[in-house]
């Protein structure tokens, strides 16, 4: 089991975290206040070629491994979240059903403008009646000759105002159930097709969430993705595959927020001394490090078992648990740390405290992630015992 990067991808690392630090970081506190990503960051991220870490080399991406993802999803991961979401739920599960599922002509169409960051990728799965229970979305498609015909909406889209093409899933057949859904790759352009406004959020600011509906929309039958009926398996594997990604990102957040503990634990003295000699920080501190490592092993394990073609179900689940809860231990503990200033706006905790949050979340309840390794475990005896 070897978890070393490769030169290249060293360096590649290094280039982020220095953009991340230099030209991300210093403007963070206006992308909190105005709630927009400025578009020359966003140029010189196209320009870097991060979104499309996950694209193929051949259709213009950088085709990095899972190893490789995860590492610069890490350096990107200590900066404001809501610029990393944009870049995540591209490279994620805005691109990946196309990357793993689409044909040869789906891929040449939609792939090298994701690539480049022309044209930006979501997903959308989520409706007010079906959130962690997927099976139960209503977005319907009609078949009506070479066309799909879709009504429906979907809620908290991720890069939904911005998003040029979408991965919709939408019921083909009611009576099946779950094997019913099929998945499209639905653009923006096509008429019927409609963004309604943007969510006003506790975090991720910069990052933007909507709501999306569907109304006679027309979507040619070259456009579904993968076979008719197996969207709700294609929705599955797709949030599983980007659950190291994610994790990733919150071990970096985590890392900052020990880094900028440790520093304030050495700066801030009370009763004469620094902080850091109280006992109780310490504690604190070596609590925060030692889940840090932790997630750190669990987040590059599970990125070498799927670079390996393994089956990653269970440990993708417990990857997206654990670090999600972790996140959100170590900003409630980094908030502690600090004390009043923590609490602050104008200071970078608070916001890391709030874009915590929905970790637990999106992209796969807490709860959901024990169902699955819940199953996963049943599975196993269930084998054992035949």
């Amino acid at each position: 089991m070897d978890f070393q990067l490769p030169e290249d991808l060293i360096l590649m690392r290094e280039t982020v975290r220095d953009f991340v630090r230099h030209e991300v970081e210093p403007y963070a506190m206006q992308i909190e206040e105005e709630d927009k990503v400025p578009d020359s960051i966003l140029e010189k991220t196209k320009r870097m070629g991060l979104f499309g870490l996950s694209i193929p080399e051949e259709y213009g991406g950088m085709g990095l491994s899972m190893l490789g993802e995860c590492a610069v999803f890490e350096e990107l991961g200590a900066t404001i979240n809501g610029f990393t979401t944009i870049i995540g739920a591209h490279n994620g599960i805005g691109s990946v059903g196309i990357v793993e599922f689409g044909n040869e002509q789906q891929k040449q169409r939609y792939l090298p403008r994701m690539a480049s960051g022309e044209w930006l990728g979501a997903f959308a799965l989520t409706e007010p009646q079906a959130g962690s229970n997927a099976a139960a979305i209503r977005t319907r498609a009609v078949k009506k000759g070479d066309r799909y015909v879709i009504n429906g909406q979907k809620i908290y889209i991720t890069n939904a105002p911005y998003a040029q093409v979408f991965t919709v899933m939408a019921v083909t057949d009611p009576e099946k159930g779950a094997k019913g859904i099929t998945s499209f790759i639905v653009e923006r352009s096509f008429p019927g097709f409609q963004v309604g406004s943007v969510e006003k959020k506790m975090g991720l600011h910069g990052s933007h969430t909507a709501q999306i509906y569907f109304e006679d929309m027309e979507v040619p039958e070259e456009n579904v993705l993968g076979h008719e009926g197996e969207g709700y398996i294609n929705a599955l594997k797709i949030l599983a595959n980007g659950r190291a990604g994610l994790a990733a990102r919150c071990l970096g957040s985590c890392q900052y927020l020990l880094d900028r503990s440790v520093a304030y634990a050495h700066e801030r003295h009370q009763f004469g001394k620094p902080i850091f000699e109280q006992q109780i920080i310490q504690h604190y501190l070596a609590d925060m490090a030692t889940q840090i490592e932790t997630l750190r092993w669990m987040t590059y394990r599970v990125a070498w078992m799927a670079d390996q073609g393994q089956n990653v179900v269970k440990e993708a689940a417990m990857l997206k648990l654990y670090g999600s809860e972790v996140y959100n231990r170590v900003a409630d503990l980094a908030v502690q740390i600090h004390g009043g200033i923590g609490y602050i706006a104008e200071y970078p905790i608070e916001r890391f405290y709030r874009d915590a949050r929905i970790t637990r979340i999106y992209e796969g309840t807490s709860e959901i992630q024990k169902n699955i390794i819940a199953s996963e475990l049943h599975k196993a005896y269930q084998k054992q015992n035949d």
